[in-house]
């Protein structure tokens, strides 16, 4: 191989490259006019390393609850624990393990109350339980719960 070509060689594989990453760092995106035909535009790519911008929505957030006893056949049990996933939609996902059983439901904000809400579980064994709650904020809030053997609890939702 002479010393021309090998040169010639090297340069076209920088040229492959350059035109690889000029490539891809942007996007040629489809969008219609005006007229009701489609333009092709290029749409750049932030640069490596750049953040990725947050959703417009709240992302759900998943809070401890734990359940203190506040009468006689609660007291058996001790303190329970469980979560609930708050989706920031008004709704929630409710988990709980009562007695070996796991109770799962969820948690509903009352109409025209923003803070307060309701929550439900059921397990398979047929134990079931109901709570009202309120929230100081989406990350912290209380309430009491009854279950269907009588025992009632103070609920604390969030660290």
């Amino acid at each position: 191989m002479n010393k021309r070509t090998h040169i010639f060689g090297r340069r076209t594989s920088m040229g492959l490259v350059v035109a690889t990453y000029i490539i891809s760092a942007c996007y040629v995106v489809p969008t219609t006019g005006t007229d009701g035909t489609v333009q092709y535009s290029h749409y750049p790519l932030p640069p490596a390393g750049t953040p990725l911008p947050v959703p417009a929505g709240a992302t759900p957030a998943t809070l401890t609850v734990r359940l203190y006893p506040s009468n006689e056949q609660a007291t058996h049990t001790g303190v329970v624990s469980g979560s609930v996933t708050n989706m920031m939609t008004g709704k929630g996902r409710f988990v709980v393990n009562y007695l070996g059983e796991v109770l799962s439901g969820e948690a509903t904000r009352v109409s025209n109350e923003e803070k307060r809400g309701v929550a439900s579980a059921y397990s398979s064994g047929g134990m079931y339980m109901s709570c009202e709650y309120q929230m100081n904020t989406p990350h912290q809030g209380a309430g009491t719960c009854s279950f269907a053997n009588g025992a009632k609890y103070q609920m604390h939702i969030g660290n």
